[in-house]
Formats: structure tokens, C-alpha cells, sequence
């Protein structure tokens, strides 16, 4: 099977066409805490909106403030200029940006009357046992005005089947990041992040092919011989795998992060319960491991940024952090000592969503690399 389409990291409206052809729903997902399995159960194409490749959000600009991030502003562009073809979208409070998404779109929508399906759904900054069943009954609300919107019962039955299908892509991505654990990995962390970010655009069933394919032939894949130092790359929403490409051409290969568009995007395994199969998807969305949203993750997100570079044999950290970004923009501060007392070094770079500081990251990247680059 072919799996070239993995690496086809543009944003791409095929996918929605296609399902929207067969006469099923599409929706927009913003938010790595709105759960993809209850779109699946509703028989909905969930697509990950992202910003890759916007080079101009001026319309977006007229609505969003000026303290927005770009990330932010550039997904509301697409939404506005039909670079997305969806039926709608549906956002957690994963961040105030994304809600800043959420009011201006709903009001557009409103004001115009188009009558599309957005919401929004609140999910907890801390898991405890009051915040769990509120999330529960947030996804409640959410299951029951998909059902109305899509004409589709969704039963525990449907929900554990979805939860299978995406546990069976989350293991996937697992054995992906496994071949990046060998001194000369076969993929780089560019055509890494490409593949991850392919899930954002295509049916999960799909993307599990695909990625069944190119895992069956990485062996045939020539391993990556000349990098002078393994990195890991940490912070903002990170969707642009030119971003990393900058990096691998001074020399270094990226071979671990923390992204939510990368590996914290899919995680372990989701657990179900079967006498409480929302609840246990509930809890899930909380308890995973994906970026410093959470209160009471700041810790665990630390010690499994340690963890990872003992076992990915990291010589060096960058922490990228998009200007504005309420999630990330402070976590140096608590960060940084926890690396230097492990002796791990940290590169601190600012960004914006565009590539306009190409150059920069050039520099900064080439010169870091040849300081924790080590010889054979």
C-alpha cells in the first residue's frame, strides 16, 4: 500500500468533500481536549483544524485582539475564507485563544445565519472528583446536540468501538516513536511530525492504514547517519514541519517532543469502563499527559520531558514558544531549573506561526547544536 499521503502535511479539504459527498457530517476540532471517539460514534469526520501554511490572517486580525497568537488568528482565517469545508466546528476552553476562536466564529454564524454547528464545551483545568463528572456532563451536552444535528444515535456500544479504533492509532504512533529511539533513526522529526499531523486530515480508519504501511516498510528506510546532535522540541502548538526542517539542516535531528500536535496528541492507551463508557472517556481527556493547560500536570509534563530525553538519548532540548501563548508562555520559568539541575540543555526560542524568523532559528539552532554536539 501506498503511504506517501502520510507526508502531505498541507491542509486539505479532500478528506470533508468526500465525506460530505456520501451526505454525512464534518467537523472542525479545536482542541486536543474535545474527544475525537464521540464524532466517530456519531458517523462525523472530526478534522483537527490547524494553521499550517497561512501567510496572511489580515481578515482574521479585524476580529481577534491584538494580544491573540498567530496560531490562533491563522485558524480563524481558514474558517472564514472556506479553506475549510465544514459543517462546523466544536472547541474545549483548552485555552483563551481558542475561545476567542469560538465567540467570533459563533457570532458570524449568528449575524450571517448560516447555520452551522459550533460549540463549545468546558473542560477542567485540574481532574478531581467534582471536575470529572462535570466534564462527563459537558460531553453529555455535546452527545446529545450531535445526535440531534446527525440524525445518529450514539450508544456505549459505538463509543467503545470508537475508543478501540483510535487506541489501535495511538499504539501506531507508539512504534513510530520507537524507531526514533535508534542511534541512526530512519525517519527524521520533520516526516515525523508530517505523519502525526496527517491524522488531523482524514479519516481515523484511513490514517491507521496508512501508517500500518509505512511501518511495515520503514526497515527498507535508510538510516540517518550525519546528524551532529539528537534534539527534543517542546512548547506551542507546533503544525509546521518546516519549523523542524530548519533545525535537521544545521545538523540536528529531532527525535523526541512534547507536542500536541506530535506525540502528546495521541498518548496511552484510553481504559474503558464498561458500566461508564462517557465517564471513562471523561476521565481520560483529563488525565492524559498533554500540555501545561492543566493545573495539576505541571510536574508530570516536566518529568516526562526528563524521562524522554534519557530515553530518546537527547543531547539537547528546544523549547518553542509562540508569542502570546497563554499554555506555554510561562512554563520556562518552572522548567528551566528542573533541566539545568539534570544537566540537560535548553534552547528558548520565540516564534510566530509564519516562518518569517527562519533565519533566526538558523543561527540560534546551528549555534546550540555545536554546543551539545559530542563526538563518537
Amino acid at each position: 500500500m501506498n503511504h506517501q499521503k502520510l507526508f502531505e502535511s498541507d491542509i486539505s479539504s479532500e478528506a470533508a468533500k468526500e465525506w460530505r459527498s456520501k451526505g454525512k457530517k464534518v467537523l472542525g476540532v479545536i482542541c486536543c481536549h474535545v474527544p475525537e471517539e464521540i464524532f466517530y460514534a456519531a458517523d462525523v469526520l472530526p478534522i483537527r483544524m490547524r494553521a499550517t501554511g497561512c501567510v496572511d490572517s489580515s481578515e482574521a486580525e479585524t476580529w481577534m485582539s491584538s494580544f491573540s497568537c498567530s496560531f490562533a488568528k491563522a485558524m480563524l482565517q481558514y474558517w472564514l475564507d472556506g479553506t475549510y469545508e465544514l459543517d462546523g466546528f466544536v472547541t474545549s476552553d483548552g485555552c483563551l485563544m481558542a475561545a476567542r476562536v469560538f465567540d467570533n466564529a459563533a457570532y458570524i454564524n449568528e449575524r450571517e445565519k448560516k447555520g452551522q454547528f459550533i460549540r463549545q464545551i468546558g473542560a477542567p483545568r485540574k481532574r478531581s472528583p467534582r471536575t470529572i463528572p462535570f466534564y462527563k456532563a459537558e460531553l453529555a451536552d455535546l452527545v446529545d446536540e450531535l445526535e440531534k444535528f446527525t440524525g445518529s444515535k450514539i450508544t456505549d456500544e459505538k463509543l467503545k468501538e470508537a475508543a478501540a479504533k483510535y487506541n489501535e492509532a495511538r499504539a501506531l504512533v507508539s512504534q513510530l516513536y520507537e524507531l526514533r529511539k535508534e542511534k541512526n533513526p530512519v525517519i527524521s522529526g520533520a516526516d515525523t511530525l508530517r505523519i502525526t499531523l496527517a491524522a488531523t486530515n482524514m479519516p481515523i480508519d484511513e490514517y491507521i492504514e496508512l501508517l500500518k504501511a509505512f511501518l511495515a516498510d520503514a526497515k527498507n528506510r535508510t538510516p540517518i547517519t550525519d546528524a551532529r546532535a539528537r534534539i527534543m522540541v517542546i512548547g506551542s502548538a507546533l503544525d509546521n514541519p518546516e519549523y523542524l526542517e530548519v533545525i535537521e539542516e544545521k545538523g540536528g535531528i529531532v527525535v523526541a517532543d512534547a507536542l500536541c500536535f506530535g506525540n502528546r496528541g495521541f498518548g496511552e492507551p484510553l481504559v474503558v469502563d464498561d458500566k461508564d463508557v462517557l465517564g471513562s472517556i471523561a476521565d481520560y481527556y483529563l488525565s492524559r499527559l498533554v500540555c501545561p493547560r492543566m493545573m495539576d500536570k505541571h510536574e508530570e509534563m516536566h518529568d516526562f520531558i526528563i524521562k524522554s530525553v534519557r530515553e530518546y538519548n537527547v543531547d539537547g532540548v528546544i523549547y518553542q514558544r509562540m508569542q502570546n501563548c497563554e499554555v506555554w508562555g510561562g512554563e520556562n520559568v518552572l522548567l528551566e531549573q528542573k533541566l539545568k539541575n539534570q544537566g540537560i540543555p535548553l534552547l528558548t526560542v520565540e516564534r510566530e506561526e509564519q516562518m518569517a524568523n527562519a533565519g533566526q532559528l538558523a543561527v540560534r539552532a546551528e549555534a546550540f547544536i555545536e554546543m551539545i554536539e559530542k563526538e563518537d
